[in-house]
C-alpha cells in the first residue's frame, strides 16, 4: 500500500466511512491513477475533468460507477491532498431508473425449495421475511434473535444505523428449525472459520442456483427478496410509512418506487404480519 492510498484510509475512517465506501474510494483512485500512469499528487482538475470525459464517452460507465469516481477524486484532493480545488460533475445522461423484477409470493415460496441446505435456506427465508440486506441477514447474532418481542435488532445497517426488523411466527419457527440443527454461536449464520459470518458471495451464488431449478425466468438476485417483502406489504396493505421504517429508508422517495410495482388489489392487513408462512404454504416446522 502508498503511502497516498494509506494516508487516505486513514482520511476516510476517521470520518467514520464504512469498511465498504472505504473500498470503493479506494479502488477508484486507484483505477484513475492507472489510467494516466501517474500517482494522483501529481495529477489535477483538468486531469480529472478528462477522466470524466473518458469514463462518459469511451468507458461508457453507468451513473453509480461514474459518481463513486466522482466523490472519491473530490475526498481525495480535497481532504487527503488539502487542496482547494472544485472538483464537479461534467454532465452525465439521466440516470436510469428500472423497476426491479418482483416474484410472486407463490415464486418465492418455490425458490426456498430449490435451496437443498438448511442455513443457505434460511438466510434466504429471513432475508424474505424481514425485508433484510444480505449484509444485513449474515451479520444477524444469536443474541439478535428477540423472541419475546417478536423482532430482530439489526445492528449498523446501511449508513450505519441501527433498526429493529420484524420478526413473524414462521420466520421464529424456522430460525429455530435451523438452530436446532446447527447450533450456531455467536453470529447466527456463521462461515468458516465460525468465527465469522457466512460470506455474500457464497449466498448469491446459492440464490443464482436456486432460480435455475426453480424454473423462475425473472432476474432474481439476493437484493429481490427484500423488494419483494416491501413489495408484497404493500399489496397486503401496509402503508407506505410503515414500509419505510421496516426498511430503513431515510427517505420516503426512496420507498415510493414500490407504489409503481404493486397490484391495485389490496388483500387484508392481518396477512402482512407474516409473509412467509404464505410464500411457504405453511409455517415451517408445522
Amino acid at each position: 500500500m502508498t503511502a497516498l492510498r494509506r494516508r487516505m484510509v486513514e482520511d476516510l475512517r476517521i470520518r467514520n466511512y464504512s469498511p465498504r465506501t472505504i473500498d470503493t474510494y479506494t479502488r477508484c483512485v486507484a483505477k484513475y491513477a492507472e489510467h494516466f500512469g501517474r500517482s494522483p499528487d501529481r495529477l489535477g482538475p483538468e486531469d480529472v475533468h478528462t477522466y470524466q470525459k473518458w469514463m462518459i464517452e469511451t468507458k461508457k460507465v453507468s451513473w453509480s460507477t461514474f459518481n463513486q469516481a466522482v466523490c472519491a477524486l473530490r475526498f481525495l484532493y480535497t481532504v487527503t491532498l488539502d487542496r482547494k480545488i472544485t472538483i464537479e460533475h461534467i454532465p452525465f445522461a439521466k440516470k436510469e431508473r428500472k423497476l426491479p423484477d418482483i416474484l410472486s409470493v407463490a415464486e418465492v415460496g418455490r425458490l426456498f425449495q430449490a435451496v437443498d441446505n438448511l442455513k443457505h435456506r434460511t438466510v434466504l427465508m429471513t432475508m424474505y421475511g424481514a425485508g433484510l440486506r444480505l449484509s444485513e441477514a449474515l451479520a444477524l447474532r444469536v443474541a439478535d434473535i428477540d423472541s419475546e418481542r417478536m423482532r430482530m435488532h439489526i445492528r449498523m445497517g446501511k449508513g450505519k444505523k441501527d433498526r429493529f426488523a420484524i420478526l413473524s411466527a414462521s420466520l421464529l419457527d424456522a430460525v429455530r428449525e435451523y438452530w436446532r440443527a446447527y447450533r450456531p454461536g455467536p453470529w447466527l449464520f456463521p462461515g468458516d472459520p465460525p468465527d465469522h459470518p457466512l460470506t455474500p458471495t457464497g449466498i448469491q451464488r446459492v440464490t443464482k442456483q436456486a432460480r435455475l431449478r426453480a424454473g423462475l425466468c425473472k432476474r432474481v438476485t439476493t437484493h429481490t427478496l427484500r423488494h419483494c417483502f416491501a413489495t408484497h406489504l404493500l399489496e397486503a396493505g401496509t402503508d407506505i410509512k410503515t414500509i419505510q421504517h421496516l426498511l430503513g429508508h431515510r427517505n420516503i422517495s426512496t420507498t415510493s418506487i414500490y407504489l409503481h410495482i404493486a397490484g391495485n388489489a389490496a388483500q387484508s392487513v392481518d396477512q402482512a404480519s407474516d409473509l412467509l408462512k404464505i410464500a411457504c404454504g405453511t409455517a415451517p416446522g408445522s
